[in-house]
Parts: structure tokens; sequence; C-alpha cells
């Protein structure tokens, strides 16, 4: 037995730095394929059934350079329409070797090969079998299965059938398949040809793209996979531009080269970036140190460019807070933007009806006035519907004093900021009551109410525990073993990089600090996100919240309440059917 050694580690250097010249693909002229085919005795390995001939024929750049063929004894007997069949009787397997001597000799036939089968689970998977009763280690072929890919290349106009001896009639076949594995073999090598041979002229070159290719590929959007080439392998962001520059989609990758090149083969389907990949002219990328500030650029780049294919964050300005105010009598309204007034601001909200939702479960809560004017200090007003029903305090006509409604004020605050217990107890016990009247909907529509105002409290909470804080650096050990570390400045991302192997690391750290982007103090103190989009600083929270981050240096506090509103999200944070126990609350 012929025993392989280890590939020296200059060798494997020397593999790395080839197989990265190109990830794209493999070229298939390049490429040695080993066409295997199978006789059994049965359907399936697991149930019992054994292999009684392998016959494998090894092929490159369309010339055949060896071929393999054993009979295999299968220690059982072969069934008689197995016989009839295949033409291989007991009495022909008596004297073969068995497939524990077969088997090793046929992977040492097949390494470093292409796998290609007709039918590939079948026979691929009988391989596997024996391979693990006999605890022998199952080499990485790559694996490609003609069957499939006739599928997708064959019409029914051509054949009725996908089977191999129809498609053997197609491609006229020198060898006319008959049940025997190396004539099966042989066969499937022309269909093969065949089959490459029609991809190729719609632009298939790589065997990347011939296991994936699918008809529904445009031959202009598979032609275009040369946009990739110039990329690099690392993460950042990479920006498809059209004939005359304009942004038509941006994306982030950890691999820019690879994932550019995935949207010229069958495994983008969506309808949508096929158009955009066939107006595209060029792909611009921006190389990132770590994928964190590839997310954060991408951010920036669809607010910037909005790109008509990008779905998301390309409106971020378009957003709804609500807003406690500052003045004589405060109230609670909706507001598009954080001003510099030290008033308090709970959001941004995803929509605008969301916020409306969150507005009337803290209405329901406070008795704070609804009125949109101005009030002096003594006003003189008639009182308005909602304080003849009970629910203001109607300071417009002074039915309360100062102190009492600040206290209020106060309290609504507290709970917008601190606490979320007051409106999640009020709204809690208005489900209860309506649901014990069997009032289902009118409670559903409370339980949204409170649904959104505890989103909305603790994103608010958690962005600002991070957009008052004038600087944070942490850092986490990568799985390659290097160390990211990133800046963050008034919940903004300002620096990021990887400290290089041997370096000082805290002259390193040092040194990105100094270079890092200078981000202007937020104006006012209340507004969660001043600086930033919310959506980035929410990237980088997750990121600080991963596990194995470490602290580098904190400037200033980057603390949560302890009593927020996060620890009602999971009770309270998330939609749930309006059912009678879904009140049964505790």
């Amino acid at each position: 037995m012929t025993t392989a050694s280890a590939p020296s580690a200059a060798a494997a250097v020397r593999w790395e730095a080839q197989r990265t010249l190109d990830e794209l693909g493999r070229p298939l002229h390049d490429l040695t394929f080993c066409v295997v085919d199978l006789e059994t005795t049965g359907g399936s390995a697991q149930g019992g059934s054994m292999i009684t001939e392998i016959g494998a024929v090894k092929v490159r750049g369309g010339e055949v350079l060896g071929e393999f063929q054993t009979l295999v004894n299968p220690r059982a007997e072969i069934p008689a329409f197995i016989a009839v069949l295949t033409g291989i009787s007991n009495s022909m397997v008596v004297d073969a070797p068995p497939i524990e001597s077969v088997l090793p000799a046929f992977l040492e036939f097949a390494q470093g090969c292409v796998l290609v089968a007709h039918n590939a689970p079948f026979d691929v998977g009988f391989l596997r079998h024996f391979a693990e009763q006999q605890q022998r280690p199952w080499p990485a072929f790559d694996v490609l299965d003609t069957a499939v890919l006739a599928r997708r290349v064959v019409t029914r106009d051509e054949s009725p059938n996908h089977k191999l001896s129809s498609l053997a009639r197609v491609f006229r076949s020198a060898t006319t398949p008959n049940h025997r594995a190396l004539s099966d073999a042989r066969a499937t090598v022309d269909v093969l040809h065949g089959l490459m041979e029609r991809v190729g002229a719609q632009g298939v070159s790589t065997l990347e793209e011939l296991q994936t290719f699918s008809s529904r590929v445009h031959p202009e959007q598979r032609r275009k996979r040369h946009l990739a080439a110039a990329l690099p392998h690392a993460p950042g962001v990479y920006l498809f531009r059209d004939a005359s520059a304009k942004v038509l989609y941006v994306g982030t990758s950890r691999d820019l080269r690879k994932r550019v090149g995935s949207y010229f083969t069958a495994s983008e389907t969506r309808s949508r970036i096929g158009e955009m990949v066939r107006l595209a002219d060029r792909v611009d990328a921006v190389e990132c140190a770590t994928p964190l500030e590839a997310e954060v650029r991408e951010l920036r780049l669809i607010a910037e460019h909005k790109p008509p294919y990008n779905r998301r964050s390309k409106f971020p300005e378009k957003t709804t807070f609500v807003k406690l105010t500052r003045e004589a009598w405060p109230r609670l309204s909706m507001v598009p933007r954080v001003l510099d007034d030290d008033a308090d601001y709970l959001g941004p909200f995803s929509s605008r009806s969301s916020a409306e939702k969150c507005l009337a479960a803290l209405h329901d809560t406070f008795p704070v006035r609804q009125c949109t004017g101005r009030l002096g200090r003594r006003p003189s007003r008639a009182p308005c519907v909602l304080a003849e029903m009970g629910r203001c305090l109607s300071p417009c006509d002074g039915s309360v004093d100062e102190h009492t409604y600040a206290a209020v004020v106060r309290q609504l605050r507290e709970t917008l900021l601190q606490r979320p217990d007051d409106v999640v107890d009020v709204v809690n016990e208005r489900m209860a009551a309506l649901a014990a009247e069997e009032r289902f909907e009118e409670a559903g529509v409370h339980r949204d109410r409170l649904a959104s105002f505890v989103r909305a409290a603790a994103r608010t909470q958690r962005l600002t525990s991070l957009t008052r804080c004038p600087e944070l650096v942490a850092t986490r050990r990568d799985d390659d073993g290097h160390w990211s570390v990133h800046v963050v400045r008034w919940g903004r991302l300002a620096a990021a990089g990887v400290i290089p192997p041997g370096a000082d690391a805290h002259a390193w750290v040092a040194a990105l600090r100094d270079g890092a982007e200078t981000v202007l103090p937020p104006d006012g103190t209340a507004g969660p996100t001043p600086v930033a989009t919310a959506e980035e600083t929410e990237r980088v929270l997750r990121w600080l919240e991963a596990p194995g981050v470490r602290l580098v240096h904190v400037d200033g506090e980057w603390t949560c309440p302890v009593a927020g509103a996060g620890r009602e999200l999971p009770r309270h944070g998330q939609r749930a059917a309006v059912e009678p126990a879904a009140f049964a609350l505790g």
C-alpha cells in the first residue's frame, strides 16, 4: 500500500498564496475530475446494502488520465433482480476483494480530485458509509452531481428525463450505459463534458460557478464577475456603481472579494439585486481594519448616497421622538429630532405610529396636559374635555398648583429615564380588567401601547448610556488571535484597528487614540443620539456587549439604570397573541 506524505510548510504557504490569487473560483481546465459509479445490492448502505463494483475514470482538461475498476465481494447474496439488471452474479464476486481492501485503493486513486457522479448522493453516500464503518477519515472532496447540473441545462424538449442513459444519447456518448460501473462512469464523463461545454458558453469557467450554476442567473450578470477581481480579501464596504458613477448598492463583508464574487453566481437569488448587478459598471471597496468598522462605514455610506437598491438605513434622519418639554407646565409631544433645549427625549421610534402608541401609554398613566399651546405661570383658560373626564390635571384653569403638577412631571421623567414601573403597572391593571370582561381587542390595544413604550424606553436608556460617555476604548481577541481595538466617543465610532503582532499594546492603543476622529460633545445633555445615528451606536453597543470584550479606558461613565426598561423587554417588549392567558399577569 502506498502512503502519502504531508506537504511541507513551504508548500502549504505556496498553496495558500496561490489560492488567494483568485478565490472567485478554480478554473475547470486546471482541475482533475474523478468520475465514479457504483453497483450495489440495494438502494441504502444504512439498510444493509453492499457495494458489488466500483468503476472510475480520472480526467483533466478533457484527457483521460487513468481508470479504476474492480468487483467487490459483498459477503452477501446478490438479489436475483439486481443480478439480472447489472449482469453481476454471485459467482463473479466470490473471489473479488472485500470493501475493506477496495476502498483504500479507490481513495488513493481519487486523491486530490473533484468527485463526480450521476446522482452523487447515492454513490458518495455509499463510499462515506463504508469509510466511517472502517473508521477511515473521509477526504474533503469537492463533489459535482451531473444529474443536478443536467436538470438546470437540459430541457424536456431535448430529453424526457435526466437519467444517465437519456443524457448519454443527448450528448452522443461513445459509451452506452449498461449498469456496469466502469461503462457508466465512462458515459458520465461524456455527459460531464457536454454539460461543461454548454455552461461554458454562458460564461461559467470555474468549479464554484459550475457547482452553483442556475439557468436563472442572467448571462450578463455572470459575465461581470471580473468586477470582483481587484478587491482585497479583507473586511470592508463595497459600493456597486453604474456607468455614471451613481451608487446603486452598498454592502459589507469580512471578505470583500469573496462576497462581491457571489453576486455573479446562483447563490444570489434576489431578483432586485440581479437587476442591480446588470446595471453595475464597477465596484469600489473601502477596506476596514475590523468588521465593526465595516458595519459602521456601511451605515454612513448608505445614509450619504441613499442607494436605490438598499432597503434599510437610507433615511436615518426620518425619526420620531417623544419629548417632555421644559416649560412652566411641561407636556409630552412628538418631534422629529433632538434639540439643544435641555428637554428629555424618548426614542428614536421606527415609525410615527409606534411613537403615538407610546405617547398614549404615557398619557394613560400620567395626567399631564395634552394641549399644544404654551401656558404662562398663571393660566386662565376654560378646561378641555380631557380635564372634565379626569384625564388631565387641568393647569389651564388653575385646578392644580405648580408644586403638585411638578411632582407628577418628576415622576414622569423618572419613568422615561430610570424606572418604567408606573406605566407597566397601570397598563397591566387595565389589560387585566379588560381581559376579565373578555374585551380582548381593547386589551390588545393597551398591550401594543405598553410594548411600544417598553421598547422605546429600553432603547433610549441603552443609547444614552453610551452617548453621554466622552470616550471609551475597548479591545477583544478575535478568532485569529489578534486584538481588535475600537475608540468610541459620545456614542460614535472614532477609530478602529488591530494590534500588530509583537507591538507594544499600550503604546499602539495610545497612538490609535491620538489619531482618532475628533468628535465634539453633543448639544445638551439628554438626547440619546446627538452625534451618531441610533443604528450606529447600537452596532457599537452590540460589539461592546459581546463576550470577551475588555475595557481599556473610560472617560466619564458607561452605565445603565439597574431598574431600567431593559428588564421589562422579555415580558412586554414583544408582541403576543391576545388571548385570556396573555393577561394572567404576575
